[in-house]
C-alpha cells in the first residue's frame, strides 16, 4: 500500500519573500494512487491584508478570514496529515516554497524537496507544447469543472487528484494493487458509476500551441539555447 498526500495552498500573492502569506491550505490522502476520502482543511488568517487582485483570482475577501486561526496554530495537524508520504502538487515549488516559509515561522521543518511530485512537471512531459494548467487538464480529460467559479483549495485538490490519476494511468494500477492487498479505496471507482468518455482530439487552441512549439524546436538556434 502507497500512500501520497496531494495539496494546494490559497495565497495573498505570489511571493513569500515579499511577506505574502498563505490563507487557504487542502490536501488529500491517496493509496495507491486512489483518494480515500480523508482530506485535510483549514482557511488562515495571514495577518495581512488581501489585495483585490489575489481577491480576484480566488474569491477569498478579508471578511471571510476574520476569527479564523493564524497558521501557527494548525501547522501541526497539516504537519502530522502530511506525516512522512510523498506530496503532490500542481506548480509544486510555489507550494512548498510557501509552506517552508509558513512551517518556519511556526517553528517547524520545512518540506524535503526529494517528497515533492510536481504534477505540472508530468503534464508537461506527456503534453509538451499545449496548455497544462489545471483547468486545461480538467479539459483534455472531461473532468467537469463546472463547480469551479474561483480558485478554492480543496475543490482544487479534488479536481487535481482525478488529474493525476490520468496523468498517471494509477486508475488500473491503484485497483490491481488495492484488489492484491485488500485494504486500498476499490469502492472509491467501483461505485462512481461510468465516466465519460475521454477526448481523443485536442482543442483548437491546444492544437495550435502544440503546431507552433513543433516549429519552434526545429529552429536550429533555438536547439543551441
Amino acid at each position: 500500500m502507497i500512500r501520497t498526500v496531494l495539496f494546494d495552498t490559497e495565497t495573498t500573492g505570489l511571493d513569500p519573500l515579499n511577506g505574502d502569506r498563505v490563507i487557504e491550505v487542502a490536501a488529500l490522502e491517496l493509496v495507491n494512487d486512489l483518494p480515500t476520502g480523508k482530506h485535510f482543511h483549514a482557511l488562515v488568517d495571514p495577518q495581512r491584508d488581501i489585495p483585490a487582485e489575489a481577491t480576484r483570482i480566488h474569491g477569498i475577501s478579508n471578511g471571510d478570514l476574520a476569527g479564523k486561526p493564524l497558521f501557527a496554530e494548525i501547522a501541526g495537524g497539516l504537519a502530522a496529515f502530511f506525516a512522512d508520504s510523498k506530496l503532490i502538487a500542481h506548480n509544486a515549488p510555489f507550494d512548498f516554497g510557501f509552506l517552508d516559509m509558513e512551517f518556519g515561522r511556526a517553528r517547524l521543518p520545512g518540506l524535503a524537496r526529494d517528497r515533492m511530485i510536481d504534477s505540472l512537471a508530468l503534464a508537461k512531459i506527456r503534453f509538451p507544447g499545449m496548455p497544462n494548467s489545471l483547468d486545461a487538464l480538467c479539459r483534455r480529460f472531461a473532468i467537469d469543472l463546472s463547480a469551479r467559479t474561483t480558485h478554492n483549495a480543496l475543490l482544487d485538490c479534488k479536481l487535481l487528484a482525478e488529474v493525476y490519476v490520468e496523468l498517471t494511468g494509477g486508475r488500473q494500477r491503484g485497483l490491481s494493487l488495492a484488489a492484491r492487498d485488500g485494504r486500498g479505496p476499490v469502492a472509491v471507482y467501483l461505485h462512481a458509476g461510468p465516466r465519460t468518455p475521454r477526448p481523443i482530439e485536442p482543442t483548437e487552441a491546444e492544437r495550435a500551441a502544440h503546431d507552433a512549439f513543433l516549429t519552434r524546436i526545429k529552429d536550429p538556434v533555438w536547439r543551441l539555447a
